[in-house]
């Protein structure tokens, strides 16, 4: 059996819902890898959009070029991600992934969410699989800390 990370670090949880869970929408993600993820993608984000403004404004349209080919396939590559592990989310707080499209209620749907995605998970399994909090903490599992 795999030895728990119990926290994994930012990139650690940015690689987890990248490689390991690229398409899985099935099962639940924690606040951790969910945040994680959000802060490691909004960071990729702003370097390449600062080195995109910086190619701008020095006019240098090599570097411009190349800055924005990469933003979109980085985009591209992550949209699939995004949406799993968003999903994934929000089974943790037993919701179905459908409840993603809230989104399109104007002006609240994005609150709403937001919400959700700041809520914490159920405790033990519920109709998405088990809690991964507990999966990722070995004294919880083992019973250590009564």
């Amino acid at each position: 059996m795999e030895q728990p990370n119990v926290n994994p670090g930012m990139i650690g949880w940015w690689k987890k819902a990248v490689f390991n869970n690229y398409a899985n929408f099935k099962g639940r993600a924690r606040r951790a890898e969910f945040w994680n993820f959000a802060l490691a993608t909004l960071i990729l984000f702003a370097v390449l959009f600062t080195l995109f403004i910086i190619g701008i404004t020095a006019k240098i349209n090599f570097l411009t070029n190349i800055i924005a080919i990469l933003e979109s396939l980085a985009a591209l590559a992550l949209i699939v991600p995004i949406f799993s592990v968003s999903v994934r989310r929000l089974h943790d707080i037993n919701k179905s992934g459908w409840n993603y499209f809230v989104t399109f209620i104007p002006f609240v749907g994005s609150i709403i969410l937001l919400v959700w995605f700041f809520t914490e998970g159920n405790r033990g399994a519920n109709q998405y699989g088990e809690d991964p909090k507990n999966l990722m903490e070995p004294a919880v599992v083992s019973g250590l800390n009564n």
